[in-house]
C-alpha cells in the first residue's frame, strides 16, 4: 500500500492536472519546448494567464524552464506526465 505521504503527493500531481488551461498547455509542450507566446497563441489565452498557469506547473514539477537572453521556452519535465495524459485521453475515448 501506498504511503500517506505518497497518496497526497498523488492527489497533488492530479489537483494541478484538473484544470483545462493547465491540460491544454501540456498537450501543447507535447510536442516539444515553446515560449508563453507561442503557449497563448496556441491555446487561445492571454500570456499573463499562461504565465500564471506555468508557474503552477513548475511549482507541481510539472514542466521547466530554460532561458536563452530574455526568452524563456518551457518543456515537459517528466515524459510520464504526458503518458498519463494519453492513457486518461484513451480511457475517456473508450469510455465515449
Amino acid at each position: 500500500m501506498l504511503s500517506a505521504e505518497h497518496v497526497q503527493s498523488v492527489a497533488d500531481v492530479f489537483r494541478v492536472l484538473g484544470d483545462p488551461t493547465r491540460v491544454k498547455i501540456l498537450d501543447a509542450l507535447g510536442d516539444g519546448e515553446r515560449c508563453v507566446n507561442d503557449l497563448a497563441a496556441s491555446i487561445g489565452i492571454t500570456e499573463s494567464a499562461v504565465s500564471h498557469q506555468l508557474r503552477l506547473l513548475r511549482a507541481a514539477r510539472l514542466v521547466r524552464v530554460r532561458r536563452e537572453g530574455r526568452q524563456a521556452f518551457y518543456a515537459v519535465d517528466d515524459h510520464h506526465i504526458l503518458e498519463l495524459l494519453k492513457q486518461v485521453g484513451t480511457h475517456v475515448q473508450e469510455g465515449a
